[in-house]
This record gives C-alpha cells, structure tokens and sequence, in this order.
C-alpha cells in the first residue's frame, strides 16, 4: 500500500498542478514570451512567491510543462505500438504510434506547447534535448522490434535513430503550425510519408 500522503505533501502538490494548469492555458493562448509570472500567479490563485516554491523562474516553469506533456505522450505512444503490434505485428504498431503522436502534435496543448512554445522558451539546444530525453527511448524500442520482427535490417544504429527523432520533430512543428480544418489532410500525408519510408528500409528476403 502506498504511503498516505500529509495534508501539507496533498496542498503542496495540487498547488504545482495548478500553477502548471493556469501557465499551459496562458502559454497556448498568448504565447510564452507574452506572459508573465505574475499572470500566472493570478490565473492559479497562487501567490508568486509559490511558483518560485516549485520553479526556479519562468523557463523552469516550461521545462516541467513539457515534461508533464512528454510523459503523458510517450505514454499514449507506447500503448498504441504495444496494442497494434500485438494483434499485427510490429510494423502495424509502429504505424499506430506514429499515427498516435500525429493526433497529439495537433492537439491544442501538446502542439502548442512543445513545438511551438517551448523551442522560443527554452532555446533551440535545450530544447532538442528535454525532447530526446522522452523520444529516443521510444523511437528505439520501436525500432528495435521491428529489427527484432525482420521488418527492417538491424542493427538499428543512432543515425538511423536520430533521423527519425528529426523527421517526427519536423511533422510535430509542421502540424502544431497547421489550422485545424487542413490538421487532417496533413496528418493523412504524414502518415503516407512515414509509410513510404518504413517500406523503404524493409529488410530483403
């Protein structure tokens, strides 16, 4: 059994939850660059100096913002490959997790947040490398079983990664930039593309 949290641990963490909340909502809405802590603090009902409780400053407020979204998504994406590959075989599941990351890239709070919001907050470099800390995990354990399952050529090696890390970046960037009445056109050519590019790299025989 887990060990019951205090009242002073409960309050501590859904006062975080709500200064995370309210800085998703005005970060999506008006942009990062555009608001300020201050904002924040009254959109969460929270008083400034409880934010610098739990963030060091405003890019320490992005940076867990896109840790919250990243762990939420790896998660949705893992779950996709594992249910589809099971039934379908590994190609299928990659398909599917793929697909599943395009559905969230256009969503309003992961689309925004991390490939738009997040490279102006953090800078580019940070924030290729809080994504790489989520996504190539993932992008090698699908990879791997598709090695594994003969569907492509192994050994998968960290340039084969890393250009795929690069494309799903592109198509997130491109779909968080994409209106929503064009997001299903575009996510239906994403898909064609990865597809293309999956059976480029099947195995022979």
């Amino acid at each position: 059994m887990p060990p019951v949290k205090s009242r002073r641990a409960e309050y501590t963490e859904s006062t975080r939850d709500a200064v995370l909340d309210a800085a998703a909502e005005l970060f999506v809405g008006r942009g990062y660059p555009r608001t300020s802590l201050d904002e924040v603090a009254a959109a969460a009902r929270v008083t400034k100096g409880a934010i610098y409780h739990h963030f060091a400053n405003k890019a320490a407020l992005m940076t867990a913002l896109i840790e919250r979204e990243e762990l939420d998504a790896t998660r949705r994406t893992r779950a996709a490959f594992e249910d589809v590959a099971a039934r379908d075989g590994a190609a299928a599941g990659a398909m599917a997790a793929i697909d599943e990351f395009l559905v969230q890239c256009s969503e309003p709070v992961y689309g925004a947040l991390v490939f738009r919001e997040a490279p102006l907050a953090l800078g580019w470099t940070d924030w290729q490398a809080c994504e790489e800390k989520y996504a190539v995990a993932v992008i090698e354990e699908v990879l791997g079983r598709l090695a594994d399952d003969r569907v492509i050529a192994g050994p998968v090696g960290g340039t084969l990664v890393s250009m795929v890390f690069g494309m799903l970046g592109t198509a997130g960037q491109l779909l968080a930039a994409t209106p929503d009445a064009e997001a299903p056109r575009v996510r239906d050519e994403l898909h064609a593309t990865f597809a293309a590019f999956l059976a480029g790299m099947r195995a022979p025989g």
